[in-house]
């Protein structure tokens, strides 16, 4: 079989990248450059055409809701420890990103998979029957002692940037089924177990609205690493400018509780 007809072991329909030009899903890198936004382009890799105008907008308010969460958050921990011990920038963020695991963006992931898994076949579910299946599924989680992911969190009572989102994403209608059932769990919530303060947070909103919006639920952490990449390329810069090499714990964060000198 000639080359032309066969296989090769690498394909990709993403980019082609040849002598001179270069093709992002098929538009021309030249055409694309000043002409389109990052979040624009993100949209265009992630789903394979371009967005609307209310897709790009709600896309970049998805990653500036999540660009930076401050110095003690693990990536940003994890970042600037490396950095401190005489690595490079992209290595530190590197470290940071490995730090984003299920109790750190991964949220995303897990709650965008509950929210499709729940409604797969019922995308026209009548609000009635949003609120039915959000009881339900509150109920389960109670008497199973299971805990959701986007719901709770350790600072806020409720988050700041979730109200702002859902705002964004009623303007640009992406309110959809799987938003009002995020809202609709938050709600069950604060009506059942009202002392364990477990509001909808910015993850299981995001969640929510990249439902709304058309994207696999595997996508959910990849979100997150592209909008806290440049959280962290901030953070670590800082600690170049700002900080000396080798941080340590200072002696009142750590103690040794081990057994006592032995002969």
């Amino acid at each position: 079989m000639s080359e032309t007809n066969s296989q090769k072991e690498w394909r990709t329909a993403i980019t082609s990248n040849q002598d001179g030009k270069i093709l992002i899903r098929g538009y021309n890198l030249d055409n694309l450059i000043g002409n389109k936004s990052y979040a624009e382009v993100c949209f265009l890799l992630l789903k394979g055409e371009m967005p609307t105008p209310n897709e790009a907008k709600m896309l970049d308010a998805i990653f500036v809701s999540s660009i930076d969460a401050g110095i003690a958050t693990p990536s940003a921990v994890a970042a600037r420890t490396v950095f401190s011990g005489g690595n490079s920038l992209n290595a530190a963020v590197a470290a940071g990103i490995l730090t984003l695991g299920d109790a750190h963006g991964g949220a995303i992931e897990k709650a965008a998979g509950m929210f499709q898994d729940y409604l797969k076949g019922k995308e026209n579910l009548s609000d009635a029957g949003i609120e039915e299946m959000a009881k339900n599924i509150v109920d389960d989680a109670i008497k199973n002692k299971k805990r959701l992911a986007g719901y709770g969190h350790k600072l806020h009572t409720v988050d700041p940037r979730t109200k702002r989102l859902l705002d964004v994403a009623g303007d640009l209608n992406f309110g959809g089924n799987y938003v009002k059932l995020a809202a609709a769990i938050a709600d069950e919530f604060r009506l059942k177990k009202p002392e364990q303060k477990l509001p909808l947070n910015v993850d299981g909103c995001i969640a929510a609205i990249i439902s709304d919006m058309g994207f696999d639920y595997r996508l959910g952490k990849g979100f997150f690493i592209i909008a806290r990449s440049c959280g962290l390329v901030g953070q670590v810069f800082e600690e170049w400018m700002r900080e000396k090499p080798f941080r340590r714990l200072a002696p009142h964060l750590h103690e040794y509780d081990g057994v006592p000198e032995r002969g």
